[in-house]
């Protein structure tokens, strides 16, 4: 991939998930028993982002999209808690997807990147509220979590899978000539 055709495809990357950022900041809250849960559909970028592109240029898409979704309906909050939550569940799904498709799936990495989001999120939280018991609730998100890691993680292996160019942005990741 050229130097021109991978930043272009970094900043389609990016806005696809600043896009459905917004579009899901619009959604009522869809779980009624973990209040502020959110399904997470950027992840199905950030999955994509890290299996078809090096380290390096994933996490240009997940600060992209961090300052884009901020300036664009976000508040200095939603700022702490989004980048907080995206450092973990990046540095954590990159570590499980590191272990290999043959231990553990892009479902298992998404799985891991919800869960590592919300105890993000939760520390900032403690931190802000300065307790340490807002961690209580992390059961509660980490079984959302894990539902929404599933189902976004199943989104984006069938995006891997069927979409024509993303198998050749994959082969060449996995090939070592991305990045």
């Amino acid at each position: 991939m050229t130097k021109n055709q991978r930043i272009a495809y970094i900043a389609l990357l990016a806005a696809q998930a600043v896009i459905i950022s917004l579009v899901e900041r619009a959604i009522p809250f869809p779980f009624l028993v973990a209040p502020g849960a959110k399904l997470g559909l950027a992840n199905i970028i950030t999955c994509m982002a890290m299996y078809t592109l090096s380290a390096k240029d994933t996490i240009k898409v997940i600060v992209i999209r961090l300052i884009l979704a901020t300036l664009l309906g976000g508040t200095i909050s939603t700022f702490m808690y989004s980048a907080s939550g995206a450092v973990l569940s990046f540095f954590g799904m990159w570590m499980v997807k590191k272990l290999g498709p043959n231990r553990v799936s892009m479902i298992g990495v998404s799985t891991t990147g919800a869960i590592l989001h919300n105890v993000g999120q939760l520390l900032v939280a403690s931190l802000i509220a300065q307790t340490w018991t807002v961690l209580l609730y992390l059961p509660v998100l980490s079984f959302v979590g894990i539902l929404a890691g599933i189902a976004t993680g199943i989104m984006a292996n069938f995006l891997l899978t069927h979409v024509e160019k993303l198998e050749y942005y994959m082969y060449l990741q996995q090939s070592g000539n991305a990045g």
